[in-house]
């Protein structure tokens, strides 16, 4: 239930700021037929670090994308959504990289697994867990660098959230 509101929280968010959410469902591949939440396939909404933050990713023909969405930090977006799309991800057997673009001067990276929760069935909130490690960069008005390194686990949303 509380995935349920988190979700709703930010999908409101998002559509009072004018963003579109990249849902599975309005994918081209999710919209021909050729995904499917079995197998391999990571594609859904992850929880992220804080209450109404999530983790989008979309796996079509082995082909990763996603974006993060998460509240802001800076005094130019305390408190607001932030949508921060891939630069760069991968995955390739259980390995799980990503890179975000630049937005008000942060971007994350993380690097880590993802695997099928135990004693969990398909479509169950949790059912995929996403382990690893997550360096958020931020950088200071004069230009200077800082890296904050810490141990994340990203949990899926439950599937009948993910379907039209």
């Amino acid at each position: 239930m509380r995935s349920l509101l988190t979700l709703v929280l930010a999908l409101c968010s998002m559509a009072s700021s004018g963003a579109r959410p990249l849902l599975p469902w309005s994918t081209p591949a999710f919209q021909s037929g050729r995904t499917t939440n079995t197998g391999n396939d990571i594609s859904g909404m992850y929880t992220f670090l804080r209450e109404g933050e999530f983790l989008q990713l979309t796996l079509d023909e082995g082909r990763l994308s996603g974006y993060l969405s998460r509240f802001g930090d800076s005094d130019s977006d305390k408190g607001q959504i932030v949508d921060q799309f891939f630069d760069k991800a991968s995955y390739e057997g259980n390995q799980l990289f990503f890179k975000t673009k630049v937005v008000h001067g942060v971007w994350f990276e993380f690097n880590g697994t993802v695997a099928v929760a135990p004693g969990k069935k398909t479509g169950e909130e949790g059912y995929r867990v996403i382990k690893g490690t997550l360096v958020q960069h931020v950088t200071d008005a004069n230009g200077g660098e800082k890296a904050m390194q810490r141990q994340v686990e990203f949990k899926s949303f439950p599937a009948d959230l993910s379907q039209p």
